[in-house]
């Protein structure tokens, strides 16, 4: 099945709805400069509350890896999501390592339109991918890292989207919301989709009628398969 991540999680019901209706996964944006910024005390008291099975994604960008590895430890983190441009992801994950927390699995997302026709090559070489749990694509830019609800061009990188989780797991965000993750899916073939935006109600909170759809709409399409 799809893996499915809501992201910019700002309450426990939020969280809550989106687990009961069937997330695999809760986002949490740790960027001041967000309308989605959470605190750490807060996404603490979120991830007490949470299933063990649950994914609890922090998503940071270009922020120094000793404040990514103190915020996991403090947090209870289990996956880092990280916007970047510079650093290798294995060395960041090594600095993420905590003895208490654990090495979180690493998600680095790039604006999909970094990879046209399939380069691979900015996110390093063999041993840099193998250290990354999934890449995530988005339509993001460096003035906007993600969250811009806004989707890249789906049948312009349909065929090297697919062929990209040969070596790294994709997961498919920006602009998704109930009424096209299907069409995203289809096109993209992605091993993940990942909202924020398309199922709120305002940003930062979120609408347990969208979630149900969104989710709804993703396990349809996967029992087409």
């Amino acid at each position: 099945m799809t893996w499915v991540k809501i992201c910019g999680i700002t309450n426990v019901e939020d969280a809550l709805t989106a687990v009961d209706e069937g997330a695999d996964a809760l986002g949490f944006v740790f960027y001041e400069k967000s309308p989605r910024y959470v605190t750490q005390g807060v996404v603490r008291d979120i991830v007490r509350q949470l299933p063990a099975k649950i994914e609890k994604v922090g998503v940071f960008v270009e922020e120094p890896p000793e404040n990514i590895r103190r915020v996991v430890q403090e947090v209870g983190l289990t996956v880092v999501q990280l916007y970047t441009e510079t650093g290798k992801p294995e060395r960041i994950k090594d600095l993420v390592t905590t003895s208490r927390a654990g090495v979180p699995k690493l998600i680095i997302a790039k604006p999909a339109a970094n990879f046209s026709g399939g380069n691979l090559y900015i996110l390093g070489d063999k041993k840099d991918i193998a250290a990354i749990y999934a890449l995530l694509l988005d339509s993001g830019s460096g003035s906007s890292p993600g969250g811009t609800g806004n989707r890249f061009d789906w049948v312009e990188a349909r065929w090297w989207a697919r062929g990209m989780k040969v070596l790294v797991p994709v997961i498919v965000a920006g602009g998704l919301e109930p009424s096209n993750v299907a069409v995203a899916m289809r096109l993209c073939q992605p091993w993940g989709v990942d909202v924020s935006s398309g199922v709120e109600a305002s940003p930062g909170k979120k609408d347990p009628k969208k979630i149900r759809a969104f989710i709804a709409a993703v396990r349809e399409e996967d029992k087409k398969d």
